[in-house]
């Protein structure tokens, strides 16, 4: 019985050690930074070479594979711009667990000038609130900026207007390495940094500069964009050189400069173009139409950041930018403001021409360890030229009804008696603006740990001055004269406006730990705003029709038109039209939270009262107002976030805001100086409050690459502000008064998964789900009854965008589908209901070839349904890119591109809200060919790229690198170019 007892007591000690796991782990870090390097490949080789398995470093650089059995192995790793290295090691049933520890990753600088395409690396992982994208993972034609690189991340919205969203936020800040970039400046990054030098980018809500030394959360948080630089880029200097021409005389030459060491960083840009800054649309096909109008940009820029680190950090940037644009529109338009509709129509030209100079800068200070100074003077001038010459007319029924071109056909129009009116107009502005402010905060710790106080100081002031000249003949057709021709007038204007304003800000924080990660806050702001207006009008309506009628527009062309005039210009003064405006406003605002700081979990939780004083002084119409309005708003904010995990978070905020009516809505004053656009104020006007709610969560799962993201936004106003319009049947005019209303909220909800379905990621999905629902609420004229009705227009909108990818080293494809519903109910106008589709489906395909070309293209139908006849349409789109790279490192490429090669794309679009349906056609860019010549240049090495007085040295000293890479090295590829190296 001893024998059998000792026989299964081994027995079971075999089994143990035998099931026991056995698994590898460590660390993986960067060997000049110390930091945890992001998704690095890990494989687990045999003795002999074979590949067992792989996974990917976490956001610490932290790995860990299980093994199937003892032996010996190999670790192999490799990540783009390091160089892969290989660690032995082996297991027993005595050491079934073995520790790496910490292994330094170094930099590679010849990798560094290789692909920037990690085959199977994550699309995208996240930590707490922060969605980490690996730059690698998503593939853009050869010579792309940055702009195009955001609008392939999950979650990522860039409109024509270049205002960046992700995550339903939109972003307000671009960094770099987590270091200010042209701050406020979110352009300048997007249109002119090449793809070829980013590694990652970050998304997450930034604090303000006060909430960030105080703690006390002010809710002026920023969603930013922080692009990192690939390692080893840290310590050199780097260029890019894009020069390119097409047909139909387009151009576009950017050109990029940049050197690193280990306290400066500065970067330089110049950018020319006629192409509407639109970088290579790569995948675009999807309803991302081009611009309107035909624009040509010219920029330089620069940007500089220095940081001795626990004392003193700088970020400056400057930019000189000037535009040319020409605009073309031809609008139709269903105004919602009686019953049957009005229905306008309207050919527009406008031509335009802005310079603009501005300058940032930011110095922070920190003197002790206790002590925190922030100063940030900024300053900018610009000025705008502009000329119109436009027709419109408003019609009682749908002219299209009646033929194709309204406006060609006013006389057809008139016997039918649908035409209302007709406008003629031209117009010539010129407007300069001065401003320059500063923003000076100190903090000081007060010992004990949370305990700090604040003073904060900021001023602004601007100054300019326009010049506007307006000439406008209006044809009444419904109203006779005395002969019984149609009523005609005209309108002829010359506005000379000086503005002043300025802000003055101070603000005192202070905050108290009342006990262990528990926080009281106190806050009190002093705003004074002072605005001045002082416009003098010169008419001069009483000249014959067409006196004006030869005079050739031309920017600030003014003098050739008041040189017609007999006499001198100030006996055409207007003091009836011309009007003087004060306004200062006096705000004492007093804020009191709490802030519970807790492992899992924060809160913050407030109120802020807000009493104002406001003085409004103006002169106007014959009448002298001086009024002062005295209001108390209070404003509940809510903040709570809860840590599931590292990867794993649910925020939840609540705002409540308090809005006044701009002084001028409140007069009781009546503005017909414009006879079809008349103006009232009114007295009785409320405040506004409005409820902000956002529920937000995010997860990711390594073992499959999944990440996960979803909110919800509710927004609702009680007393918002809303034009009641009065229209007149006979002369199509209307008259806007402000009234109070309720019943306007919207609500969005989104999904976000993107996922691998394979372990290594070769195979890729995802999928990006909007809703949005809007309850717009406004006013409705009854020419029946003659008063206005309260009317609601609900939209309902669906957006799906999915997408599967198979990525390998030398291949990228993709298919992908769009779709976006929207559904118009308006309740009193049901013949204005509305249910439109639109629709994408199509492939992009990266192909990089063994002798350093590489060949993209997408190909998509776009297509429109629930439109009128003829802007319900099928467009299949085609773009396509070939590039070749050539020299050492591959550091020349030349690329032929074509945008649009079917010659399908649209110029059309469609906008609803309460008031009105607007369709537009523009002019536009749509299909062309050009020819890009890029060559980069980069000078890497850590403190081996540099002499002791920091001047960088000559390539020909440097022992790795250089300019174009070293002989032996493979053909790897500039920034960007070639095939990329083989991961797993």
């Amino acid at each position: 019985m001893k024998r059998f007892k000792m026989l299964l007591l081994a027995i079971l000690s075999v089994t143990m050690v035998m099931a026991q796991e056995m698994k590898v782990a460590g660390t993986l870090v960067d060997r000049d930074t110390k930091e945890g390097v992001l998704m690095a490949t890990v494989q687990l080789l045999k003795s002999d070479s074979t590949f067992v398995k792989g996974v990917l470093t976490d956001d610490a650089g932290n790995f860990s594979l299980s093994i199937e059995g003892p032996g010996k192995y190999i670790l192999r790793f490799s990540s783009v711009g390091y160089n892969t290295i290989s660690k032995s090691f082996a297991v027993s049933q005595t050491q079934p667990e073995v520790d790496m520890g910490k292994i330094s990753f170094g930099a590679d600088a010849v990798m560094l000038k290789g692909a920037t395409i990690l085959g199977q690396a994550a699309k995208v992982t996240l930590k707490e609130d922060t969605f980490v994208y690996n730059a690698s993972a998503y593939r853009t034609p050869e010579g792309s900026v940055v702009e195009e690189l955001v609008r392939k991340l999950p979650g990522a919205q860039v409109d024509d207007d270049g205002k960046i969203t992700i995550n339903g936020k939109e972003v307000k800040k671009i960094l770099f390495d987590g270091k200010e970039f042209m701050s406020g400046d979110t352009k300048t990054a997007m249109k002119n940094i090449p793809t070829s030098i980013i590694e990652k980018v970050k998304a997450y809500e930034e604090k303000s500069d006060l909430a960030k030394v105080t703690g006390i959360d002010d809710g002026e948080e920023e969603t930013v964009l922080d692009f990192g630089i690939k390692k080893g880029m840290n310590k050199g200097v780097f260029g890019n050189a894009d020069l390119s021409i097409g047909n139909h005389g387009r151009y576009a030459e950017r050109l990029m400069g940049a050197g690193f060491q280990e306290k400066v960083r500065i970067m330089g840009f110049g950018n020319a173009n006629n192409v509407n800054d639109a970088g290579f649309p790569g995948g675009g096909g999807r309803w991302r139409a081009p611009m309107q109008g035909l624009n040509s940009k010219k920029m330089v820029a620069f940007n500089m950041n220095y940081e001795d680190k626990g004392k003193l950090k700088l970020d400056a940037g400057g930019r000189w930018n000037h535009s040319n644009g020409d605009l073309q529109q031809t609008q139709a338009v269903e105004n919602f403001v009686n019953k049957s509709g009005a229905f306008s129509n309207s050919n527009t030209a406008n031509l335009t021409r802005v310079n603009g100079y501005d300058a940032r800068v930011k110095m922070e200070w920190t003197p002790d360890s206790m002590t925190n100074i922030m100063f940030r003077p900024t300053f900018s001038y610009s000025t705008n030229d502009a000329q119109t010459n436009g027709v419109s007319a408003t019609f009682q029924d749908n002219p299209y009804s009646y033929g194709d071109d309204p406006l060609a056909s006013l006389d057809s129009m008139a016997e039918h008696g649908v035409i209302v009116n007709s406008r003629q107009n031209r117009s010539v502005s010129y407007t300069e603006s001065k401003k320059a402010g500063a923003m000076l905060q100190l903090n000081r710790k007060l010992g004990t740990k949370g305990r700090n106080i604040t003073l904060r100081g900021d001023m602004s002031y601007a100054d300019g001055k326009s010049n506007n000249l307006s000439l406008s003949n209006v044809h009444l057709y419904q109203i006779k004269d005395i002969y019984g021709a149609d009523s005609t007038y005209q309108t002829n204007r010359y506005n000379v406006t000086p503005t002043k304003n300025l802000q003055t800000e101070l603000q005192f924080t202070y905050s108290e730990p009342l006990w262990r990660g528990v926080f009281l806050q106190l806050s009190y702001k002093f705003t004074y705003n002072f605005r001045k207006s002082d416009r003098t009008t010169y008419d001069f309506s009483r000249v014959d029709q067409d006196f004006f009628g030869n005079v050739m527009s031309s920017y600030r062309n003014w003098t050739d038109y008041l040189s017609l005039l007999s006499g001198n210009i100030g006996d055409y003064y207007d003091k009836e039209q011309s009007r003087y405006s004060e306004y200062k406003n006096y705000i004492h605002e007093m804020q009191l939270g709490v802030k519970v700081m807790k492992k899992k979990y924060n809160l913050n939780a407030g109120v802020m009262v807000q009493p104002q004083t406001s003085k409004f002084i103006q002169e106007y119409r014959g009448v002298s107002t001086d009024t002062v309005r005295n209001v108390v708003n209070v404003s509940p904010t809510f903040e709570f976030k809860y840590k599931f995990s590292k990867t794993s978070t649910l925020k939840i905020n609540y705002r409540g805001t308090t809005a006044q009516p701009e002084m001028a809505d409140l007069l009781d004053i009546t503005d017909d100086s414009d006879p079809l656009n008349i103006k009232k104020g009114n007295p009785g006007l409320k405040p506004s409050f409005t409820n902000n709610f956002r529920l937000f969560y995010n997860t990711y799962i390594p073992g499959h690459q999944t990440a996960v993201m979803t909110f919800v936004n509710w927004s609702n106003t009680r007393n918002a502000v809303s034009n009641a319009v009065t229209y007149d049947e006979t002369t199509g005019g209307r008259t806007t008064r402000p009234e109070n209303i309720n019943g306007n909220w919207n609500t969005m909800a989104a999904l976000m998964l993107n996922t691998s379905i394979d372990t290594v990621g070769v195979w890729n999905v995802n999928t990006f789900t909007t809703f949005n629902y809007n309850n717009y609420v406004g006013y409705l004229y009854s020419q029946d009854t003659h008063v206005t009705q309260k009317n609601t227009t609900r939209t309902t909108s669906l957006s799906e965008k999915l997408s599967f990818g198979y990525r390998k080293d030398w291949l990228d494809v993709s298919l992908d589908g769009s779709l976006n519903y929207m559904r118009t109910r308006n309740l009193l106008q049901q013949g204005s209901n509305l249910d439109t589709w639109q629709f994408s489906y199509g492939a992009n395909l990266n192909v990089y070839l063994p002798w350093n070309m590489s060949i993209t293209t997408d190909l998509h139908e776009n297509s429109r349904r629930g439109y009128d006849a003829g802007a319900n349409t099928n467009e299949l789109v085609w773009n396509a890119q070939v590039s070749q790279s050539f020299l050492k490192g591959n550091a020349l490429s030349v690329s032929i591109q074509f945008y649009d090669i079917l010659q399908n794309m649209s110029n059309f679009s469609r906008t609803v809200n309460a008031m009105q349906r607007s369709d537009t056609y523009y002019n536009n860019i749509s299909s062309y060919a050009m020819i890009h010549v890029v060559y980069r240049f980069n000078l890497f090495g850590g403190r081996d790229a540099f002499n002791k007085d920091g001047r960088p040295k000559h390539p020909s000293d440097i022992p790795r690198g250089g300019f174009g890479g070293r002989p032996g090295m493979p053909p790897y590829g500039g920034f960007g170019g070639g095939r990329p190296p083989h991961m797993f």
